[in-house]
């Protein structure tokens, strides 16, 4: 068993039945998402709610109950992979590029569990670059405005094309480098106009599973 996997099965483990279940996107949280259509097989009532239409296939295929947020009252529990978390439980997400349905299904749930391997629990984000959902109209002038501010964005390519989110937004990467000043990235990017979304998911957890080698061990954010 690999370290994402059990990660992911220990996160199954909070998961209870008649729960409203926020599923993630990626590659730990695929492991997460077999298991709940396990669960569902022996006949646990779930209603889950996909963060990408990737998730959602996946789902579909293995007959797990799907809606929408707008079909639900609430989420009980969303359970999600992490590109980048330090102990601060400040994270950057968004490597699928389903950071915004990612961020509106966290904050809709009661409690939020992001599940990793050890090489994504770090001391300082930002070598993993900052993933930005922006509107493709005016983007190049967007660019030019994220560049003069020193952030290196990077517009996202698909086979030498620009990567469409599954909102039909285009994401820009912002190499920012270890011990970017994280509040004040987060400031600058809401307040420009044609940015939809970043990647800064800050003390959105209740607490992270963490896959070694030898275990998966929970990590509580006691500020939560």
């Amino acid at each position: 068993m690999n370290k994402k996997e059990k990660a992911a099965l220990k996160a199954a483990e909070y998961i209870k039945d008649n729960m409203v279940l926020g599923l993630g996107t990626g590659s730990t949280a695929y492991y997460l998402i077999q298991k709940v259509g396990e669960l569902v097989g022996k006949g646990y009532n779930l209603k889950c709610v996909a963060t990408s239409e990737s998730t959602l296939k996946i789902a579909r295929d293995l007959n797990i109950p799907l809606f929408s947020p707008d079909e639900v009252d609430h989420i009980d529990l969303a359970i999600d992979g992490v590109d980048e978390i330090d102990l601060a439980f400040n994270a950057i997400k968004g490597g699928g590029g389903a950071l915004l349905r990612e961020k509106i299904v966290a904050s809709l749930s009661k409690k939020v569990i992001w599940i990793m391997d050890d090489s994504k629990l770090v001391s300082t984000i930002g070598k993993f670059p900052l993933p930005v959902e922006i509107i493709r109209y005016g983007y190049k002038q967007l660019l030019k405005k994220l560049e003069a501010l020193g952030f290196n964005p990077v517009l996202r390519l698909n086979h030498g094309e620009a990567f469409l989110t599954d909102n039909g937004n285009y994401i820009v990467d912002l190499h920012l480098g270890e011990g970017f000043n994280i509040l004040k990235t987060k400031e600058i990017l809401d307040g420009l106009v044609g940015v939809v979304e970043s990647g800064l998911f800050l003390n959105l957890c209740d607490l992270i599973i963490v896959g070694s080698d030898q275990e998966a061990r929970v990590i509580i954010n006691k500020n939560k």
